[in-house]
């Protein structure tokens, strides 16, 4: 599947999840944010917190420690996402080895709802009571179908439409904000305005990746691959089949520039007039800015809109492990790292769009400007299609194998290495494998 937000945000600097403030979380001895509840004659206490590449949190920690003197956090930083999965598997198997608190992203937290026994369950610590902090989808994500919660929320990364304005221009197409965010209700229309596009503009695609459309348009099912009590539906799902069929129509259309994401030639491709639109999370404004350099200054602009209602791409959780020797002084740091007041910091600092909602009325947040995108209002943008996404997709104990069963078959056919059908065909065998299914004959 494609590179990770969290990868993509350590080489490019951008901002992909993070975290908050302080209200500690659990029972009646519950200590405040304030940390006027330390106990600085206490014990030293020594807390563990396993991240992978750029959580902005070097300065919370400093912050923290020294409104809680008796308490040590030890970071321990993985250079990437593969290397921080490989220890938390491997420690988790071993049952020893874990952080006391350990990240985790929106991508593959579902794998570990799946051995939430292995998790404290934050309700011990006062979870519930702070459950209204974050939106309602950013709480789903790290709740079991029991209603165990293992994780409180970091950042998010809600999706809009960037699109070239200049280019817009080019094809007789609106290009203020409002008029064409109101253009693409949903895909559909989204696809209907790109063949209008391409019809005035030939020599420039409509979208950069089949694949990166596809993800914004898969993400949005309830479900995509299994069913919500974890059955395999493979080809009974007709909108999986109609969503391909979506993406197909468009590549046959030529509205695809068939560029892999985060290549060399997608990177370069924001120097040219290769593609008008992409679909948008708010960290992707850096990568665009710093790909596009200053031939896109003033060209790209930002509409307050994601096809077919609101979309999520990227984000975080942090966890606390039932091998945590301190889950209680883990869980209030856990709870103090993504409250709105830590969100913000982390947000000013490298970007991290809050999921907590009081952050959204922090002037820092909802006034942000953007002056590369045409001085594009971000923060208001944002906080509106964070709060347009309502769907908790649900994800089985295989949906990272299978999904990267469907990227790949639409890898083959943007690169014009397999037709469409027959890729379609492969993925269906191929996704049956990854499930366990076995078909008989």
């Amino acid at each position: 599947m494609r590179p990770s937000a969290r990868q993509r945000s350590a080489v490019l600097a951008l901002a992909c999840s993070l975290t908050l403030l302080a209200t500690a979380c659990g029972g009646s001895d519950q200590q405040s944010s304030s940390g006027s509840g330390s106990d600085a004659d206490g014990p030293r206490i020594e807390l563990t917190i396993a991240t992978f590449n750029e959580f902005g949190y070097d300065d919370l920690y400093r912050e923290y420690e020294s409104e809680h003197p008796n308490i040590k956090i030890t970071p321990r930083k993985a250079k990437t996402v593969d290397e921080h999965i490989k220890n938390l598997d491997t420690n988790l198997a071993a049952g020893s080895g874990l952080a006391d608190i350990e990240a985790m992203e929106v991508s593959w937290i579902y794998n570990y709802l799946a051995k939430a026994d292995k998790f404290v369950d934050l309700r011990d610590f006062g979870a519930n009571d702070l459950t209204g902090r974050w939106l309602d989808w950013k709480v789903a994500g790290a709740t079991t179908s029991e209603g165990k919660i293992i994780g409180y929320g970091t950042d998010i990364g809600p999706e809009a439409i960037c699109y070239r304005k200049d280019l817009f221009a080019t094809a007789g197409l609106p290009t203020d904000r409002a008029k064409v965010a109101a253009m693409f209700p949903d895909w559909a229309s989204y696809f209907a305005t790109g063949r209008k596009f391409k019809a005035k503009v030939p020599n420039s695609a409509w979208y950069d990746s089949s694949v990166l459309t596809w993800e914004a348009m898969r993400n949005q099912l309830i479900q995509a691959y299994y069913s919500n009590n974890d059955r395999y539906l493979g080809d009974e799902n007709q909108l999986l089949k109609t969503t391909w069929d979506q993406i197909i129509d468009g590549y046959d259309d030529g509205l695809s520039a068939k560029l892999p994401a985060w290549s060399d030639p997608w990177t370069k491709a924001f120097k040219t007039d290769a593609f008008a639109t992409i679909a948008c999370p708010g960290w992707l404004l850096g990568v665009i800015q710093d790909n596009a350099g200053s031939y896109g200054k003033g060209k790209w602009d930002v509409a307050d809109v994601f096809p077919g209602g609101g979309g999520n791409w990227g984000g975080s959780y942090l966890t606390i492990p039932v091998q945590s020797t301190q889950p209680a002084e883990a869980a209030k740091l856990a709870a103090w790292l993504t409250a709105p007041e830590q969100q913000i910091k982390v947000f000013k600092k490298v970007g991290s769009f809050p999921s907590t909602i009081d952050a959204y009325d922090a002037p820092q947040v909802k006034s942000q400007v953007n002056q590369y995108f045409n001085n594009a209002p971000v923060g208001k943008i944002f906080i509106e299609r964070a709060k347009n996404v309502i769907l908790k997709q649900h994800k089985g104990p295989r949906d990272g194998e299978i999904n990267h069963v469907f990227t790949v078959a639409l890898e083959r056919v943007d690169a014009g290495k397999q037709k469409p059908d027959a890729a379609w065909k492969q993925a269906l065998r191929e996704a049956d494998k990854a499930a366990n299914i076995r078909k008989g004959g």
